[in-house]
């Protein structure tokens, strides 16, 4: 009787590593996540007939930077060194998560836009564009550098990052993130967390409606006030960033009269 071929040890690739100093760090932030149904049939169909599509993700971060501008604990994160403290950066950073190949391989790499609510939609789709399509080792240098490290100089290199400087954590890590996997028609049932929140979104229905979660450290923020978050942050949807996707198609159309 034949031998059944014998199995193989294989090398984890250089682009998990990342996503496995994320789920290493995550260990460490006690996190819970709310959702609610948003309702975004008015501004799906504006995005639609906008001679300029500006894509989902950038909607929702400006949205989310809006209300992070006039609630503060969206801005902190809680520190642990010295001792435990609140830190709160002078400015906002959303990290958002992009799928990107390279070398053959899937890649999860971290997009930065600083403070999107004081850029147009058009400029963040720009910055968006950028990090779609540009060569990863370019647009992505120190991350991808970072990836090819040995677990044990990544960690250290992490937890410089995360605990000693709250400045450098805010600038590197973000303020805030946002990862979906609603262009393959999925949900992420609980994002995980190392800010103060983070949220995902699903893919909307027929109806124009999704679901949005946020995730957030419970040291920081309780479910009531999430509770309100979410409903504050439909409401810039449905509102502050309907107007601006409105204004833009008529911009747009004034321009091709002209």
């Amino acid at each position: 009787m034949a031998k059944s071929p014998a199995g193989r040890w294989l090398r984890i690739p250089a682009s998990r590593s990342l996503v496995r100093d994320l789920l290493h760090l995550e260990q460490a932030v006690p996190s819970f996540a709310h959702d609610r149904i948003f309702r975004l049939a008015e501004l799906a169909q504006c995005r639609d007939e906008s001679a300029q599509r500006i894509a989902w993700p950038i909607l929702f971060i400006k949205a989310y930077a809006q209300m992070a501008a006039d609630h503060p604990v969206l801005r902190q994160c809680y520190m642990r060194l010295p001792w435990p403290h609140l830190y709160e950066p002078p400015q906002q950073v959303a990290t958002l998560a992009i799928h990107r190949q390279h070398d053959d391989q899937d890649w999860l790499m971290w997009g930065r836009f600083i403070d999107p609510q004081l850029h147009s939609l058009p400029e963040l789709q720009e910055k968006l564009d950028q990090y779609r399509q540009q060569p990863v080792p370019k647009i992505f240098r120190r991350q991808y550098r970072l990836a090819h490290f040995p677990t044990p100089l990544r960690r250290i290199a992490w937890w410089l990052s995360y605990h000693l400087s709250g400045k450098k954590r805010c600038k590197r890590l973000g303020t805030h993130f946002l990862t979906t996997i609603s262009g393959a028609g999925a949900e992420i049932q609980e994002p995980p967390c190392i800010h103060t929140s983070g949220f995902t979104y699903g893919p909307l229905d027929e109806t124009g409606a999704c679901r949005v979660t946020i995730s957030y450290d419970h040291r920081l923020m309780d479910g009531h006030h999430v509770a309100k978050m979410l409903s504050e942050f439909e409401e810039r949807l449905q509102t502050d960033i309907l107007e601006e996707v409105q204004q833009l198609g008529q911009l747009l159309r004034l321009e091709k009269t002209a």
